[in-house]
């Protein structure tokens, strides 16, 4: 019997699929990677079982996915088309690269996948695959089964008697991992209509609170956040207070019709508090400490390295080399920056760096100016030269 290793969310998709590769001869290990998505892992373990599971593997990456994914992605200043902060996107190539290790423990010669084949989460997968292991066999039971809705789906799992969370009244598509969460289905497919308070998950009811405005102080260390509200509460303790805190005020919400991969547009909402606080405040921070001609040109950068992650090319060249080139960019980027929080909004007010490139004595208009105004008529001139008539 062939062994196949399946990335296993213990969702409506991957529990049918325990099944429906089973029906088809396979010896199915069921590969859960917990990178924070708050599920009862000892219920999607029964799920699996249940569902025809020879085995589970659990694997905790989160410290993995903070310290190896999420700061290389901040310090890069990764957000695609200007809004998702790319929490899904950015624990694909890690989950697939696991993947791959247990396949080789387990001796299976196959990896399979929950995603359809109209997302970016199969290219993710499956190019990672391809890139550490290309003698593995993908395979995709979402592409290739006979199930034409998730309706289908959940009759398939009841008939079956296979425990689910989702319901014909609720069919929401969710992932969540400590970065954030992404929405997708159900009454989202119509990009015209708002999102239904029920579809989010950390913000919900934030329309019905008023906190009091709040301003919090975090550390960075070369670009990277290590201190909160002047405690050092490690990196998994810290992403999860700014998304305890965010949701409250329900930031981080984005609505979005976005790019795909593949070709077609999609509408998906996103809640990422503790992504969106920490992004700002870190490009604040790098405001202060990096000259204009860096600053401007890893602005391009961090386009390019959003792409790379969302379009599913996490284990390339290029990303390593741009790594390289942002590690180099972080070196001073250490100091604290002061973040008010506000219902709905978060706004930097205040930061500083003992490698701040600002002077008071230039950019003041008071009587500590020290600028020397007098060299501006030759600097023009100078600058406008080529454009003279």
């Amino acid at each position: 019997m062939k062994k196949v290793v399946l990335a296993y969310s213990g969702g409506l998709d991957t529990s049918v699929a325990i099944r429906w590769l089973k029906e088809r001869g396979y010896e199915v290990v069921a590969y859960m990677a917990d990178v924070g998505q708050e599920k009862t892992t000892a219920a999607a373990i029964a799920r699996a079982k249940k569902a025809g599971a020879a085995k589970v593997v659990v694997k905790d990456l989160k410290k993995r996915f903070v310290n190896e994914y999420l700061w290389p992605a901040l310090k890069a200043g990764a957000v695609y088309e200007g809004r998702y902060t790319l929490a899904t996107a950015l624990s694909r190539p890690l989950i697939a690269a696991e993947q791959v290790a247990v396949a080789h423990a387990e001796k299976a010669t196959a990896v399979a996948h929950g995603c359809t084949g109209k997302g970016n989460d199969q290219v993710r997968f499956e190019v990672t695959t391809q890139a550490l292991d290309s003698s593995l066999e993908i395979l995709a039971p979402v592409r290739e089964w006979e199930f034409k809705s998730r309706e289908e789906e959940i009759l398939y799992a009841r008939r079956h008697r296979i425990p689910i969370d989702v319901t014909k009244k609720s069919p929401f598509s969710i992932d969540k991992n400590i970065w954030g969460v992404s929405v997708e289905a159900g009454a989202l497919e119509d990009p015209n209509v708002e999102p239904p308070e029920e579809s989010f998950q950390w913000t919900r009811g934030a329309k019905d609170r008023n906190p009091k405005e709040r301003v919090i102080e975090i550390r960075f260390e070369k670009g990277v956040p290590v201190g909160l509200e002047g405690g050092r509460p490690g990196p998994l303790k810290l992403i999860g207070r700014l998304n305890a805190l965010g949701s409250e005020y329900g930031i981080g919400r984005m609505d979005m019709v976005e790019n795909r991969l593949v070709g077609i547009k999609s509408r998906e909402t996103y809640e990422a508090p503790a992504a969106t606080i920490l992004i700002q405040a870190h490009k604040d921070l790098e405001s202060l400490v990096l000259d204009r001609e860096l600053l401007h040109f890893k602005e391009g950068i961090a386009q390019k390295y959003a792409e790379l992650v969302y379009y599913g090319l996490w284990f390339t060249p290029l990303r390593s080399a741009l790594d390289r080139f942002v590690e180099a960019t972080q070196e001073k980027v250490s100091g604290s920056v002061r973040v008010k929080l506000r219902k709905y909004s978060s706004q930097v007010v205040g930061r500083k760096s003992p490698h701040s490139l600002y002077k008071e004595t230039l950019a003041t208009y008071s009587a500590k100016d020290r600028f020397d105004q007098r060299l501006a008529k030759g600097f023009i001139d100078l600058w406008a030269l080529p454009y003279k008539k």
